[in-house]
């Protein structure tokens, strides 16, 4: 390779993008290049620490006697950390013929005290690396949104009319459908269109006959865009000619119009498309046309670099619209004020992303006079229009199809007091799923009261808390002693499951702090900020543990997503070996913070006393 190159395959590896063009040029002039075969040693706990290596071809395996616990291939580089404490823990070897550079550790270490940004980067603390990581992907991933398409924008539907037609019938057809535009038919086949600004400039303004034809007030000379252009060519048009709407073509056919404000809600944040989509929706058919656009909304939202955390606030606001659309459609009249529609778990506390299951309960107003068998005919019609939507039935079936989840005010009063004072795995598994359940719809005073009622009870029950959150210590932290990952040996070969080994935890020990200091919020990172405030956790383990979530939560979501592409079932494992080695060190750092979060709960609820 010449110097040029060189340099740039150094400056495209994270974090030696931050040496200075001096700086790059000398370690670059102190590498060389070294040959191994396959199944070749490099490092062990034997040798001493000589070298940081990048790898230009091949691939390496860290083990911990035969056990793999990393995996490095090209435009990635070991072990720093070995040349930092000066001690080698594992032994690396080659797995294929590979080809590396080697940089001299005095060398290394020179420039990382030298400079502050790499220094940064090695000594930073857990949340401060987690957060730049992220905000680099951010960076990167607008590239991808930057080539987003015109069909990828929320697309009003093309109605017609003829030119004939009067302008209060245009009216009456405007604000029957809920839009803004209406397309006109002329005689010769031209195509013309009326705004509901055009009302407004033209007809109100002008004191214009409503019974004249609408061919008085229509716009000719349209402009068109093709389905298939890029949005960025839409927006470019707009400004080129100063017009707010673009009709959009496909294989020749007019598929929608394009208008600024559905342009600029796709740059800003993508679900007003979907949104509208579901406010326009006058049937089930058409609300699960809607749900339909779920998953491109969250691929593009993730493409876009927006943190895990957004996107799962944003999804759920969705979610509980098209919840409540299906409701107002659907529902009894009786039960639309004499009941509250609540979603729980994950779903409660905005953090379901990909739909994996429904939580959902019906709680039903003391005084609601409809037959109960009434009800739940009509329950089980709702269950069976969200599985239809894509919303797989719930393992646990707690699913308002399920009578145990429709029930009134009174006997869900039972029902909480149960749940506390006869415990057990499922009643403390089902109160963690109710006290994150916010109501989408309904009267929301139903549920408010039942929690006020559940923090009176937990409260005269002094042994409830260590038993309640004794299930964070139930799954191993899949991090071993010399920091390698434990991995999966089964079913799931080479796997680690994210949810019990770092996500839950944090989840289900917030709320059992949460709980004990009675907050309202359901989010596990607006729960971390309160409990803050509350001085329970300081504010540096507050930013450890919020970044440690979002990354958990980020690299669930990336694999996931690629589940989806390869058509294979849901699940929370992901290959830790796939991940570059940033991404690894930060796995890594995330997961340590679950074990210190864990040690922490454990003394603060005493969970060592019980058995």
């Amino acid at each position: 390779m010449s110097l040029l190159e060189i340099k740039s395959f150094i400056k495209n590896i994270k974090p030696f993008d931050n040496l200075l063009n001096n700086e790059l040029e000398e370690v670059c002039s102190h590498l060389d290049i070294l040959y191994f075969k396959d199944n070749e040693e490099i490092l062990s706990p034997a040798k001493n620490a000589e070298y940081l290596y990048f790898i230009i071809k091949g691939v390496v395996q860290e083990k911990l006697e035969e056990e793999v616990v990393s995996v490095y291939s090209a435009n990635e580089y070991f072990d720093p950390i070995t040349l930092i404490e000066n001690k080698i823990k594992n032994t690396f070897v080659t797995v294929q013929e590979s080809i590396l550079y080697a940089l001299p550790k005095e060398i290394f270490l020179k420039y990382m005290y030298q400079n502050d940004a790499l220094e940064s980067y090695f000594f930073s603390t857990i949340s401060q690396k987690l957060n730049s990581s992220m905000q680099n992907e951010q960076k990167k991933k607008l590239l991808d949104f930057a080539m987003s398409k015109v069909e990828d924008a929320y697309l009003q539907k093309p109605i017609y009319i003829d030119e004939t037609e009067t302008i209060y019938s245009t009216v009456v057809q405007l604000t029957t459908n809920n839009i803004q535009s209406i397309l006109v038919k002329r005689a010769d086949g031209e195509i013309g269109i009326v705004t509901d600004s055009s009302f407004v400039k033209k007809v109100l303004l002008k004191r214009m006959d409503v019974d004249g034809p609408i061919s008085q007030i229509t716009t000719y000379g349209l402009k068109y865009i093709e389905a298939t252009d890029f949005l960025f060519n839409a927006q470019l048009q707009m400004a080129k000619y100063n017009i707010k709407r673009l009709v959009v073509r496909k294989e020749g056919e007019i598929v929608g119009i394009l208008d600024i404000v559905s342009l600029s809600s796709f740059f800003a944040s993508h679900t007003h498309s979907t949104s509208m989509l579901i406010e326009e929706a006058k049937t089930v058919e058409e609300l699960k046309e809607a749900s339909s656009k779920f998953i491109r909304t969250i691929r593009v939202l993730y493409e876009k670099g927006v943190k895990v955390r957004y996107i799962s606030k944003l999804i759920s606001q969705l979610n509980n619209k098209l919840f409540q659309k299906l409701f107002e459609l659907t529902a009894p009249e009786e039960l639309k004020t004499k009941s509250a529609l609540i979603i729980m778990g994950s779903e409660g506390r905005s953090e379901q992303i990909l739909r994996t299951d429904q939580d959902n309960a019906l709680i039903l107003a003391d005084d609601c006079s409809m037959e109960y068998d009434e009800i739940l005919k009509y329950t089980q019609t709702f269950t069976k229009h969200l599985v239809e939507f894509g919303y797989p039935l719930c393992d646990g079936n707690i699913m308002v199809s399920n009578p145990f989840w429709v029930q009134n005010s009174t006997k869900f009063k039972e029902t909480i007091f149960n749940w506390i004072h006869k415990p057990s795995e499922e009643n403390y598994m089902y109160l963690a799923i109710f006290y994150d359940a916010v109501a989408i719809t309904g009267d929301n005073k139903l549920l408010t009261d039942l929690k006020e009622y559940m923090y009176t009870i937990c409260e005269n029950a002094p042994s409830f808390y260590p038993y309640f959150a004794k299930p964070i210590v139930s799954f191993e932290t899949p991090l071993g002693l010399f920091s390698d990952f434990v991995v999966d040996k089964d079913l799931h070969k080479d796997e680690l499951d994210i949810k019990k080994g770092g996500i839950f935890p944090i989840v289900h020990g917030v709320r059992t702090l949460a709980i004990e200091k009675k907050l309202h919020e359901t989010n596990t990172v607006d729960r971390l900020k309160e409990l803050h405030e509350l001085d329970i956790i300081d504010e540096e383990f507050m930013n450890e543990l919020t970044e440690a979530f979002n990354f958990l939560l980020t690299l669930r979501l990336r694999f996931r997503l690629e589940k989806i592409d390869k058509r294979e079932e849901l699940d929370n494992y992901i290959n830790p070996s796939r991940l570059t080695i940033l991404e690894k060190d930060l796995l890594k750092d995330s997961l340590k913070i679950v074990n210190k979060f864990k040690k922490f709960i454990t003394y603060h609820c005493k969970i060592n006393m019980i058995s």
